[in-house]
């Protein structure tokens, strides 16, 4: 139920039934963000956010039937970003989860980085698609940047603004992004109207990749 909800929001999800194939499965597939049963079988919750958290600080949200406080301080103090308590509304959990992706602090992308042909070289501020060169304004090479950096997320308009035009972003218009991408598609894509890289993911935001 919960991987269906994530999924309906436009999120790739990677499901695991205990506690080892969970450990497995983070090291696999370098997941964003991992919700996190305390409830496993092989290995405990606490024992796999332990694991996680030697390695990084990849953000984790705790799913518990335990409302026991201790529980809930022992998960936070372990480093986990958030905890909900059973029995939760999956809408909840989808808003936790775009919370916490919002406050993780991106990895910075460092050039270059290419995905699937597309290429950005941050330091020397170029573009390239299959080897050639893309003209793009500074603001449309940030918003591209930032997506090839960040391949396979979902990030809702907001979250473009906030993370591509920062300080100012109170005072633009969420269509600026919405114009931006476009602007991009018709640059990069060899059919706009049907994108290789740059989708909508209808009613959450935008994706790069599929």
């Amino acid at each position: 139920m919960v991987a269906n909800y994530l999924r309906r929001d436009g999120y790739s999800v990677q499901t695991a039934a205990d506690g080892a194939t969970a450990r497995l499965q983070v090291a696999a597939f370098k997941p964003d963000l991992v919700v996190l049963d305390l409830m496993l079988p092989a290995l405990s919750g606490f024992e796999v956010l332990a694991e996680i958290r030697r390695e990084g600080d990849l953000p984790v949200i705790l799913l518990t039937a335990r409302a026991e406080e201790a529980d809930r301080v022992a998960g936070l103090e372990l480093g986990a970003d958030d905890y909900v308590v059973k029995p939760f509304s999956p809408r909840e959990l989808v808003a936790r989860v775009r919370s916490v992706l919002r406050r993780a602090t991106p990895k910075p992308v460092s050039g270059p980085v290419e995905f699937d042909g597309v290429e950005v070289d941050v330091g020397r501020r170029v573009a390239t698609v299959n080897g050639i060169p893309v003209e793009l304004t500074a603001k449309e090479f940030d918003v591209l940047a930032f997506l090839v950096g960040h391949a396979r997320q979902v990030f809702s308009r907001s979250d473009l603004l906030e993370r591509v035009w920062g300080s100012s972003a109170e005072w633009q218009d969420p269509a600026t992004v919405t114009v931006h991408i476009r602007r991009i598609r018709m640059k990069i894509e060899e059919d706009p109207q049907n994108p290789r890289w740059l989708h909508t993911v209808w009613g959450v935001g935008y994706r790069f990749g599929s």
